[in-house]
């Protein structure tokens, strides 16, 4: 409960606009998907990718760093990185398991061997989505240990897509048919509360004095 006062308190001194757009688009949020990359060497590709999450409604992205940590390109994220959860991991095995306890099955997308064209993925189980490096794509540790993997049809002569692209498009199809369905994709209220929580600090330059001096009054 005294979250939910310090959020109370902090919202007073936002625009009831900026309020109104915080519920507006976390009643749109999800956890019942994710996404993962893998060692993306362009920068501004992981940073395209986070840009999606935000606009689709992804709430958390999960980052493998195993070769070189890389820092977000904030002009091509757009600000997304401050409305998005970026999860560093410095291992694949690492992030995987992390993933698996939290309940989600292993998602590789890759345009080679057996895989699930995107219309007829099933949905009905959290996943994780694994996006690869640019040339090579997924590590083999990644195709072993995933539960299923995930293809985009192609028609041409070209076998891939950026991987800001593919993800931009995997995600809007499973988004949409995501909140089309019946499953309980929503966040929990105590997600939505952390996450506003969150979003509003980054809004009030001295969220951090504002949060001591309530804490002294009560």
């Amino acid at each position: 409960m005294e979250k939910q006062h310090l959020l109370e308190h902090l919202k007073k001194f936002l625009t009831p606009r900026r309020n109104k757009l915080f519920e507006e688009v976390l009643s749109k949020r999800t956890n019942f998907f994710t996404v993962v990359t893998q060692d993306v060497h362009q920068l501004h590709n992981t940073s395209a990718v986070i840009r999606s999450c935000d606009v689709f409604g992804i709430q958390n992205i999960h980052v493998i760093e195993e070769r070189q940590p890389r820092r977000i390109d904030k002009e091509i994220a757009m600000g997304a990185q401050k409305w998005i959860d970026v999860n560093r991991y410095n291992s694949t095995k690492e992030c995987i398991a992390t993933l698996r306890q939290k309940g989600y099955q292993i998602v590789a997308t890759t345009p080679h061997g057996e895989a699930w064209d995107l219309e007829e993925f099933e949905i009905s189980k959290p996943s994780a989505v694994f996006f690869g490096t640019e040339k090579d794509g997924l590590s083999e540790e990644v195709l072993k240990e995933a539960d299923v993997r995930l293809k985009i049809p192609m028609q041409g002569f070209t076998e891939s897509l950026n991987i800001s692209v593919s993800a931009s498009i995997i995600l809007q199809s499973l988004t949409s048919r995501l909140r089309r369905s019946e499953l309980p994709w929503q966040l929990t209220p105590e997600e939505k509360l952390e996450i506003e929580f969150n979003w509003t600090k980054k809004c009030i330059k001295n969220s951090e004095q504002l949060v001591e001096d309530y804490k002294a009054s009560q």
